[in-house]
């Protein structure tokens, strides 16, 4: 089973032909937090489903209370500029936009920080209801670090962005 595999993700085949691939981030108890493990875990994935020629498409989701609530601030706090420099620190992160099959976001809850990243690189967004998005690293100090300011000005505009980057405010589906 696929799954079996992945500690932080659950994935498998579904659909009528088993042409989709699914992959869950699956880390619950930190709102589906995207640290180090996982993003290696779905580069992984991406790329066996990339692989697969029974696979189609790809659905990327989450829980119904956090698509991903950002990057995991706990294993970035202790990081200076120069241990992530060096480290090549976000490396892979970009996997999902080199991914040549169709990446589907199915967002729900929060998508914040890194999480909001993650489904701007996916090829169509679905959100849900109670879907959340947003760019909060302002209120830690910080800005965007994997490409978000320069998605999410071409997904709703350079005024909504600024304001989004600027203020750390959610913006909902």
């Amino acid at each position: 089973r696929a799954g079996a595999a992945y500690q932080y993700l659950a994935v498998q085949k579904t659909g009528a032909r088993q042409s989709v691939g699914l992959i869950q981030l699956n880390r619950p108890q930190a709102l589906n937090a995207l640290c180090e493990g996982l993003m290696e875990e779905l580069g992984r994935a991406l790329q066996t489903l990339q692989n697969d020629p029974q696979v189609g498409a790809i659905v990327i989701t989450g829980s119904e209370k956090a698509f991903a609530a950002g990057a995991d601030i706990k294993e970035m706090q202790n990081k200076t500029f120069q241990e992530c420099y060096s480290s090549s620190f976000l490396v892979g992160w970009d996997k999902v936009s080199i991914i040549r099959k169709p990446i589907i976001a199915a967002v729900n809850g929060y998508a914040l920080g890194g999480g909001c990243e993650l489904a701007m690189m996916c090829d169509i967004i679905y959100a849900g209801e109670k879907a959340q998005f947003g760019q909060p690293e302002i209120l830690l100090g910080t800005i965007p670090g994997a490409g978000g300011t320069q998605r999410l000005t071409r997904a709703v505009g350079k005024s909504l962005a600024m304001e989004m980057i600027l203020t750390g405010d959610r913006i909902s589906a």
